[in-house]
């Protein structure tokens, strides 16, 4: 195509060229005056109109080749903001040429929580599936592509161990494209914030941890298992001191709220005439969706950063559910879940319509936070998640080394796998903005 088009621009020139030397020739021949000028000066008029209509058709057919490049350098990402495509209703097509994208053993910072081949899965098959819009095609994850866009910025993933789950994801993802010298890995404010630093680029991939967005009592990176949870529901400058003035937010808060009641406090943390309360938990779900909403539309800069929130990450504890033994779970699981459509009762739908109502009202005062909505693909990968086969923090009692369905961890995902297609759907959103 670009040689079509530079032997059109050469013929362009060729025939501006020629059209000038016939004018002159014709002007020569009328103040010479000759008999033969005369009487030809009609034939030089047409080949003049001749030439002219030569040129007049270069243009047109440029300009059509010109449409042409351009409509099919511009067709994916005309096809992901067609009203056709929706990225989230699609299937999972098995793809073991294409995946997985990286391998577990060459990511430098693999967590060994999601390392399952490393603490001796041996079926694999997890890492091959590639998920397809019905009306489109996701792009190509390109680590140097998103490395560019990140040039002197910050990507902040916020939220729980899911969350944290997607950035290690994401890492991994640019990692095998980088050598050793170029990069590094930093924690501080008492471990909540790890940056991931690509110094060729001077961007980061940072993952802060806030596992209720809001302040709370179980805000401490690694001493968060507290038997009563209790939010600051007002309070949340204490975390998002640490994501302001980021160019890219990606945002998730759902795992620790899975309870009837939560406790919530007015006031501070030792403070004797603080108020604490008992309250529904999706009442104080709304409160503290609202309480980070007022925030972003209050700090966030709308021509620097983009906002991202994830829905709900679905878990698989009950086998039964999908038509398997009651009382198993994802332990031993191999095939994903064929039935279209399904949804387990471990994802709250009306968490969802809460976040997707506080989403709405920001946009009305001007505010464009997108939602990445993978839970109902990710509902359908029982047999992604690390099961047994990975570091266990404590050491395992007699009982559960007895019963493997009671130690299984049936909500984070082993590595390479789910959670590098929910950053494929983010890469094709930070494409399309």
């Amino acid at each position: 195509m670009v040689q079509m088009f530079l032997a059109l621009k050469k013929a362009l020139r060729k025939s501006n060229k020629e059209t000038k030397m016939t004018i002159a020739k014709a002007h020569q021949i009328v103040v010479i005056g000759s008999t033969w000028g005369i009487k030809n000066i009609f034939h030089s008029f047409v080949a003049i109109l001749a030439t002219l209509l030569v040129i007049t058709t270069i243009y047109l057919t440029q300009d059509r080749g010109e449409e042409k490049v351009s409509q099919k350098i511009n067709v994916s990402i005309e096809s992901l903001s067609s009203s056709k495509c929706d990225l989230f209703s699609g299937k999972w097509v098995f793809d073991n040429e294409s995946y997985p994208l990286y391998k577990e053993k060459q990511c430098s910072f693999m967590s060994d929580q999601l390392a399952c081949e490393k603490f001796g899965r041996k079926d694999l098959s997890y890492q091959n599936w590639r998920w397809k819009p019905h009306q489109c095609d996701l792009p190509r994850f390109n680590a140097t592509k998103l490395l560019e866009r990140l040039r002197n910025k910050r990507l902040v993933f916020v939220g729980d161990s899911l969350n944290r789950g997607q950035w290690v994801s994401m890492v991994c993802l640019v990692d095998s494209a980088l050598p050793s010298s170029v990069k590094s890995m930093q924690s501080i404010a008492n471990g909540s914030l790890n940056i991931f630093k690509i110094k060729e680029y001077n961007a980061t991939i940072e993952n802060y941890w806030s596992p209720l967005l809001v302040e709370s009592n179980s805000d401490d990176p690694v001493n968060h298992r507290v038997p009563e949870r209790t939010v600051r529901i007002k309070a949340i400058e204490k975390h998002a001191r640490y994501w302001t003035n980021a160019d890219y937010i990606v945002f998730n808060t759902y795992l620790w709220w899975r309870r009837p009641l939560m406790n919530v406090l007015w006031g501070s943390f030792g403070d004797t005439n603080a108020v604490y309360k008992r309250v529904e938990m999706l009442r104080v779900y709304e409160m503290a969706m609202r309480t980070w909403s007022d925030w972003l539309e209050v700090h966030v800069d709308r021509n620097k950063t983009n906002l991202f929130f994830v829905s709900m990450s679905p878990t698989h504890d009950r086998a039964e559910e999908w038509g398997a033994t009651k009382g198993d779970n994802c332990y031993k699981e191999t095939d994903m879940i064929a039935k279209e459509g399904y949804w387990g009762k471990g994802s709250d739908p009306k968490m969802m319509q809460v976040v997707e109502k506080v989403l709405d009202d920001l946009k009305t005062r001007g505010l464009n936070v997108q939602m990445l909505n993978i839970t109902q693909l990710s509902e359908y990968r029982k047999e992604g998640h690390p099961s047994i086969y990975r570091k266990q923090w404590e050491p395992l009692t007699q009982e559960q080394i007895s019963n493997p369905n009671g130690y299984a961890d049936c909500i984070h995902w082993c590595l390479p796998g789910v959670p590098d297609v929910w950053n494929e759907l983010l890469y094709a959103y930070i494409f399309n903005q």
